[in-house]
């Protein structure tokens, strides 16, 4: 049986009922999914020092899902924060983030894609993600809504921005007649897919040049914490 965790990186959980609702109504029958945020900390990343925060967290709870015997860990911000971190430092897990799962499915249904966004500040460090990921010349367009993640849930290929933007795509994409990704749901049934490739063929994230893992030795001298054997992050109840 597949186990996907996706993390809200927050320090809210009012989000992982909602989200936990969509992926229980899209997941394969057999797939366990658990939906996780954090006890403390910001409650959304909009600004980068609030993700600067954020990413020891991220990478502390990824590392206790491989130790945990999750197949696919799901980091849930449209940054992306801590992806490559989280990679560098596990072996034996899926790690995916909604910005770079988003994209390259959406290189495969359009020409180009435009992607939906909160406000204005999102799109410098989105865009550089995005050549960071050889995807650069497939932007289209930012297009921005001017309202902050909180915001959100109260009143060619598109992309969603925002992984809060869950469950909207239904209306916009028959108002378009184009695909519209959603980010919740499109990150997760990859991370289904990835888990798949996992466990039937050994297929996940090399491990060299830039995945590749510090010195266990250093990690232990320095008294870093380590991938096996890692509490629990406090606050999370999962059965």
């Amino acid at each position: 049986m597949p186990k996907v965790l996706w993390l809200n990186p927050i320090g809210t959980d009012i989000f992982d009922r909602p989200i936990r609702d969509v992926l229980c109504s899209v997941k394969n029958e057999d797939t366990h999914v658990d939906v996780v945020s954090f006890g403390t900390g910001p409650k959304h990343l909009e600004y980068s020092y609030y993700e600067a925060l954020a990413i020891p967290e991220i990478v502390r709870a990824v590392r206790w899902a491989e130790g945990a015997g999750y197949d696919a860990a799901i980091i849930g911000c449209f940054y992306d924060p801590g992806l490559h971190d989280a990679r560098s430092i596990t072996d034996n897990i899926a790690v995916l983030a909604p910005c770079e799962t988003c994209a390259h499915i959406a290189a495969t249904m359009g020409y180009k894609f435009s992607i939906i966004v909160t406000e204005e500040l999102c799109i410098p460090q989105m865009m550089d993600n995005l050549r960071s990921y050889g995807l650069g010349d497939k932007v289209a367009s930012f297009k921005t809504l001017g309202m902050g993640v909180h915001e959100l849930r109260r009143d060619e290929a598109v992309i969603l921005g925002c992984t809060i933007q869950f469950g909207f795509y239904k209306s916009i994409q028959a108002d378009l007649g184009v695909p519209v990704i959603d980010p919740v749901v499109a990150t997760f049934k990859y991370a289904e897919l990835s888990a798949e490739l996992k466990n039937r063929f050994g297929w996940t994230h090399g491990k060299k040049y830039g995945y590749k893992s510090p010195p266990i030795s250093e990690i232990e001298d320095w008294g870093l914490a380590h991938a096996q054997g890692a509490p629990m992050p406090r606050g999370w109840n999962l059965q």
